[in-house]
């Protein structure tokens, strides 16, 4: 079973390892020890946090439960005609088994019962534009190293 609940102040952890989790290969790559990976991606993570404050200070920050386990997270914007998939992020253990899709086709009812569109930004490369463009997103603009996609309701 899937479910959202609101992020607390104690969940910092959990979200640094979501954060981590996505970011592990890429910096992995880089050569470093373990110490510098976990200082970078700890400052990387920081840096997104008050950006996605300062961008969105009034989205929805919730994590993503698969049954009693926390999976991941994931942040929305809602105005009156637009939501913005901010983030979606799983841990490894929790990808490919539907939960971001489910998770994304619950948004788009939202949306579409609201009149709104959907927009996201994903970087170029991510294997999870695969998904979005199966799920009815299209690309609309390209800002490099970012694909920008927006999804609009069959009744819109």
């Amino acid at each position: 079973m899937i479910m959202l609940r609101p992020v607390q102040p104690s969940d910092e952890d959990f979200l640094f390892r979501v954060y981590a989790s996505t970011r592990k290969e890429e910096v992995a790559a880089f050569g470093w020890e373990e110490a510098q990976q976990q200082a970078f991606l700890r400052m990387q993570f920081d840096m997104q946090r008050r950006s996605y404050a300062m961008h969105y200070p009034h989205a929805r920050h919730e994590l993503i439960c698969f049954g009693q386990a926390l999976a991941g997270r994931m942040l929305t914007n809602r105005s009156a005609d637009t939501f913005t998939l901010v983030d979606i992020s799983l841990l490894p253990e929790y990808r490919n088994r539907g939960i971001g899709s489910a998770l994304i086709r619950q948004l788009q009812e939202e949306a579409a019962a609201a009149g709104a569109s959907i927009y996201l930004h994903v970087f170029a490369g991510n294997r999870a534009q695969q998904l979005y463009s199966r799920m009815g997103f299209q690309v609309s603009a390209t800002n490099d190293p970012y694909i920008a996609m927006i999804w609009t309701s069959a009744r819109g």
